[in-house]
């Protein structure tokens, strides 16, 4: 695909998320919460924090996609992603998976490989080492950090991209977006950004929204969040401002501003 087209995805999928508005399900974890859903509504987005089994069928019956992050899982957690996983395949809705900490223990990397097996529309996006990990690859996994580069992952993205059939994003200083056309590269963002908790999170969320107006690939949501993580660090003095500088950037950036930055191969 050629980079005009690539670019042209990205600012169109900009352009229909702030016009829709999409209402995106996510079964999210405690720690994120508050940042995911400020960061959905400065896009542009609709967020809900649904977590209840008894509306979940009704939720996504007409809802935009489905995200799953496993950050704080636990058991009765792990029943309703499994339902939500039948009513998202149900009403034909994109699931958006984020294994956190896949990797760091048996429990966590079994439960991600059962919801990307029963997905039937699926983006994978995490880090490096929870992509090796989740491919079945002897990962090194410190809780949810990476301590691999995202380019040591593009193997094992391969592997999951062809076995469950889905895109992957694997985040990194480079992130690579991963489909059967072929592989993306962006190298927006900025170092401060792994020291706030939740960035990855963030980048699952919002490719949930842009996934509920059609963008599939999770290229749209990885640009723009690299390009708005650049803005915002150099507004910032630090961690704690950063997390507010990317809300603000978020829902300032325009066209002009995400084609001049965006570092796209």
């Amino acid at each position: 695909m050629k980079k005009q087209t690539q670019i042209d995805i990205i600012v169109n999928a900009l352009h229909a998320v702030r016009q829709q508005k999409p209402l995106v399900v996510n079964i999210t974890n405690y720690v994120v919460m508050n940042n995911t859903a400020n960061a959905l509504l400065a896009i542009g987005a609709s967020p809900i924090m649904a977590h209840s089994r008894d509306e979940m069928a009704e939720m996504l019956s007409f809802s935009g996609a489905l995200v799953i992050n496993i950050g704080t899982l636990d058991s009765l957690w792990h029943a309703r992603m499994a339902f939500a996983v039948e009513q998202a395949n149900i009403h034909n809705k994109l699931i958006v998976l984020n294994p956190v900490g896949c990797g760091a223990s048996t429990l966590r990397t079994e439960i991600s490989r059962e919801i990307a097996q029963a997905a039937n529309k699926l983006i994978i996006r995490g880090n490096p080492s929870e992509i090796i990990a989740l491919a079945g690859e002897r990962g090194q996994s410190k809780g949810v950090d990476a301590l691999q580069s995202s380019e040591q992952a593009v193997g094992a993205a391969q592997y999951l991209l062809e076995t469950y059939r889905c895109s992957v994003v694997i985040s990194g200083a480079t992130d690579f977006v991963m489909t059967s056309e072929g592989q993306v590269q962006l190298r927006n963002g900025h170092p401060m950004m792994p020291y706030v908790t939740g960035m990855g999170c963030t980048l699952t969320a919002l490719t949930g929204a842009f996934a509920a107006v059609g963008e599939e690939t999770g290229l749209a949501a990885t640009a723009i969040m690299g390009v708005a993580g650049e803005i915002a660090a150099q507004e910032s003095r630090g961690p704690g401002s950063l997390q507010l500088n990317l809300l603000d950037a978020l829902y300032q950036l325009d066209t002009e501003t995400l084609v001049q930055r965006l570092n796209i191969s």
